[in-house]
């Protein structure tokens, strides 16, 4: 048993939810409760409009129309993805039900076929009308499919439901023989409720890009095309492996790369005091040389050497950072 929301918790349900709201006129008192009750409510319910154009959708699910008034439902969810809340408290859009799916819905185990019409759904249902044509070609936009979800997630979150089971969220057409509604390209009743059921397991601020990269899955191919652009980007063949290992992966190409260039660091380094004691030998060679033959200028013949050794050697310059 479960008593409905107050219309301030239902507006700060959905907006938790993240869904985009428009509070459409004395939307918090337009209902039909002086005919029936409303209460207790089990569920929400999906329906579409079999009408185009938002703000012409809006105004009929408001008002109502010759012999059915409205409010037609408690929120519209428009093709952008916005909900237009027009109506809170008894609102004709349920219409009589299957008993046993009722059953079902508050037990929260799987829906039984709809085989008649026995039991007041309008006292309740939680009604979302979605803005569709319903003739099975409309499509349903990414954003609208969303907004439904979120919107009757907030719902049943907000009464803690969907916890034993994912039937708290159901179509119109699950609920009463000869109903099709919702249909077409991009909806689904089981597809909403099982991200319905996906979203209760997150914080309500929960959006499905948060796991985007958690559920990434790269394929063989995918694979490939990567080792193929990190490895050969410069075109050039390379041979890697040795006859106790043809094959290097990647991992043991960069360690073995890393090792040597730890190893060639270390021979630039001994090299470097190689050269800075030649130099150091030279220029001693030189002014000795100069003590015995008064006309040889020691500092000329060191800068010839040098200017030699300059002229022939490859220069190397090492980051010690690196």
């Amino acid at each position: 048993m479960a008593t409905p929301l107050t219309a301030g918790s239902f507006l700060a349900a959905l907006r938790a939810e993240g869904v985009r709201v428009v509070e459409v006129g004395d939307w918090r008192t337009h209902n039909r409760n002086h005919v029936g009750a409303w209460g207790p409510v089990h569920g929400v319910m999906i329906h579409h409009t079999v009408t185009s154009g938002t703000q012409r959708t809006v105004d009929i699910c408001r008002r109502g129309y010759s012999g059915l008034p409205g409010p037609l439902c408690h929120g519209v969810v428009a093709k952008n993805g916005t909900v237009h809340l027009v109506g809170y408290g008894r609102a004709n859009h349920a219409g009589k039900g299957d008993d046993d799916v009722l059953a079902a819905v508050i037990a929260e185990r799987s829906l039984p076929p709809d085989n008649e019409a026995n039991v007041d759904g309008n006292a309740r249902f939680y009604g979302l009308e979605c803005e569709n044509l319903g003739d099975g070609k409309d499509p349903w936009p990414a954003a609208q499919v969303e907004a439904i979800v979120r919107a009757s997630a907030a719902i049943c979150r907000a009464h803690r439901w969907g916890r034993a089971g994912d039937t708290s969220v159901i179509g119109h057409h699950e609920w009463q023989p000869g109903k099709i509604d919702p249909r077409g390209p991009g909806v689904s009743m089981p597809d909403i409720r099982r991200r319905v059921v996906e979203r209760l397991r997150h914080p309500a601020d929960w959006s499905p890009d948060d796991n985007k990269e958690e559920d990434m899955a790269l394929s063989d191919a995918d694979i490939e095309k990567i080792a193929e652009r990190v490895w050969r980007r410069d075109g050039l063949p390379v041979s890697w492996g040795t006859e106790e290992n043809p094959a290097w992966a990647a991992y043991s190409i960069l360690h073995h790369a890393t090792e040597v260039g730890r190893e060639n660091r270390g021979r630039i380094k001994n090299m470097q005091a190689t050269l800075a004691g030649l130099s150091a030998a030279v220029s001693e060679l030189s002014h000795a040389l100069a003590e015995h033959h008064q006309e040889i200028d020691p500092d000329a013949l060191v800068a010839r050497i040098q200017a030699a050794i300059e002229a022939t050697t490859i220069r190397l310059e090492v980051d010690e950072g690196a």
